[in-house]
């Protein structure tokens, strides 16, 4: 029950940010077709812990601002590697082993690796993730693990 009212939040404060009136009328609609959409939810069984992990809002904002400033590094990187040439890549595979117990959390480590310009999350096994990487030292980032500490940590919260 208290995912549903936690689905009901947010999907209210998500209608009001985007509708920008405040008449009754447009009220009355925002909690019907909310009431309908939680509703709807609960009866197929759609609203638990992984399609809506509460547990993740304490830490997520911190997570997100340095995941940013990552990728506007990895950004950096790749702008000087395709201005200086080819001779500046030394592409390749590599698997990285990765220490988060839930699906969450591996989808989010394999999608923030994704989202870092340079490299891309191709495969995602019980224990590691095959990545590629524009150059091998994006690859000893990973290894060296901050950003696999900081999915773990996320998901302890």
């Amino acid at each position: 029950m208290r995912n549903c009212l936690s689905l009901s939040v947010i999907l209210a404060i998500f209608w009001l940010s985007n509708s920008g009136h405040f008449s009754g009328l447009i009220a009355i609609l925002g909690i019907g077709s909310i009431s309908l959409v939680v509703l709807i939810s609960y009866k197929l069984s759609a609203i638990d812990e992984e399609s809506l992990p509460l547990y993740l809002i304490p830490r997520i904002f911190a997570y997100c601002l340095w995941l940013m400033v990552v990728i506007s590094k990895a950004n950096i990187t790749v702008l000087k590697q395709i201005w200086l040439g080819g001779k500046y890549l030394s592409p390749g595979f590599e698997r990285i082993k990765i220490g988060q117990r839930t699906d969450m959390a591996k989808v989010i480590y394999a999608n923030s690796i994704t989202l870092t310009p340079g490299t891309v999350a191709v495969d995602l096994y019980a224990d590691e993730i095959l990545v590629h990487a524009l150059d091998y030292r994006s690859i000893e980032f990973l290894v060296a693990g901050e950003m696999n500490s900081r999915v773990c940590r996320l998901e302890n919260s």
